[in-house]
């Protein structure tokens, strides 16, 4: 396992027990709460790595990877779709090139 998947792992678990929590004491209990929230910071954070990549700044890019991937799990927990759903449809994936999994998915 990578140092990567080891860190999801732990952060994946951190985030699923903050659910129920108290939304005024915990940043993740109130993006599970409020999968529009969560949704919508998922957004930004995403638009920020983008900013990081095109500025060629590695160490600010990486930073904001990891607030994507916080952000994407804490979507994925505030509504009900476990991380393995979402490696069922990568595991379906493999081996076929990204423009032919794209067209099959337009017909």
């Amino acid at each position: 396992m990578s140092r990567l998947s080891e860190v999801i792992a732990r952060l994946e678990a951190v985030i699923e027990n903050r659910k129920g929590g108290d939304p005024s004491t915990s940043w993740t209990a109130k993006l599970l709460a409020d999968p529009v929230l969560a949704g919508r910071k998922l957004i930004e954070e995403a638009g920020e790595a983008v900013e990081a990549a095109q500025s060629g700044d590695g160490d600010h890019l990486a930073a904001e990877t990891a607030d994507v991937i916080y952000h994407l799990l804490a979507l994925l927990v505030a509504t009900g779709v476990s991380p393995d759903e979402v490696a069922v449809k990568l595991e379906a994936r493999e081996g076929r090139s990204g423009i032919e999994e794209k067209a099959s998915r337009s017909s």
